[in-house]
């Protein structure tokens, strides 16, 4: 049994060694990838353990002189490739590998793909665009949704978030020549798709009807507001879709300030009290005792009244949660930032 084990292991180390010594060819396409991967006979056999992400190859054949050819012609919304924001330019990230014994083995050949493009004129991140990050609500009245950076002075540079740290999430609303709203996070959930349907995992940040529930288990906050039309989840960073992306997705709420309850708060868990906290007056932060059970609802009939506020559905993303001790995740955490 050893011995076969030992041999095994010999001829995976073989291969492995074979396929680093591989020709690889890379064409970035406006929205897409090609590459061709020619192996040697030795790896014919083994074809069907190259991928491309989660992808395996579009195309294989067989050459004359006995070589293969891998070919991987596809978009870079397929093979689970990342998006990663710097500065001035865009770059979609993979991996190559070769992977002689299925998951969660680790791969034995790991070859980094990068497509890198200048950012086009006029061109913001996917959360500032409309119908992403910015909503018109009824009214009006236009909603906004976007990643701060560290300082909360502007807009991030990246959406590469490393797991434990804080995602400052800037929410406002436009109001124009609406009387003055307060503007409330309702309801939060991350998922890993941008759009939000009913058979989608979902890991809940605030629920019932403005609680928190980040702000229990870690170190989730609100910040004091600048203005009633503003707010700021101080979100850290969770291990849902570690090394995916990630989409928030709120229902964002402009409300009458006059008229807080159950229903309409904002409320985080202060631990230094090990209570619930009003966000708007923490004198009034009864109203949050709800969150450790059930909040009600001021709607009457499933139908909510629209006579004190507005509210619309948003989503911010992608992010990319990546843990900082994954060596696998080092080429994209160290990119340096471009301006």
């Amino acid at each position: 049994m050893v011995n076969h084990l030992s041999l095994g292991v010999i001829i995976v180390a073989v291969l492995a060694t074979t396929v680093a010594n591989a020709e690889i060819n890379l064409v970035c396409a406006k929205d897409s990838v090609r590459i061709t991967w020619r192996i040697s006979p030795e790896l014919v056999p083994h074809a069907a353990r190259l991928f491309l992400g989660n992808c395996m190859a579009s195309q294989f054949h067989v050459l004359p002189t006995g070589e293969g050819e891998a070919k991987f012609n596809y978009k870079f919304g397929d093979c689970k490739f990342k998006k990663l924001m710097k500065g001035k330019k865009l770059q979609y990230l993979n991996e190559l590998t070769y992977r002689p014994q299925a998951k969660p083995k680790p791969a034995a050949f790991v070859y980094p793909i990068t497509c890198t493009y200048k950012r086009p004129e006029g061109w913001v991140p996917p959360f500032l665009n409309p119908g992403s990050g910015v909503s018109e609500g009824r009214g009006g009245l236009v909603f906004h949704m976007a990643l701060l950076d560290e300082q909360l002075k502007g807009y991030a540079k990246t959406n590469i978030i490393p797991l434990g740290s804080f995602m400052p999430i800037w929410a406002a609303v436009e109001q124009k020549s609406h009387q003055p709203l307060l503007l409330l996070m309702e309801e939060c959930v991350a998922t890993t798709s941008p759009q939000l349907q009913p058979s989608s995992q979902v890991y809940p940040i605030i629920t019932n009807n403005g609680c928190l529930m980040e702000s229990i288990n870690g170190n989730s906050k609100f910040l004091p507001r600048y203005h009633t039309s503003a707010i700021v989840l101080y979100l850290q960073a969770f291990k849902f879709g570690l090394g995916e992306e990630v989409y928030i997705h709120c229902k964002l709420v402009a409300w009458d300030p006059q008229i807080l309850g159950e229903s309409k708060k904002a409320c985080h868990f202060e631990k230094q009290n090990m209570s619930w906290e009003l966000l708007d007056d923490p004198s009034q932060s009864a109203v949050c005792s709800c969150c450790s059970t059930t909040c009600r609802s001021r709607s009457k009939r499933g139908i909510q009244s629209e006579s004190h506020g507005i509210s619309t559905n948003t989503v911010l993303g992608p992010l990319i949660i990546v843990d900082p001790s994954d060596p696998r995740t080092q080429t994209i955490s160290e990119t340096p930032a471009l301006n």
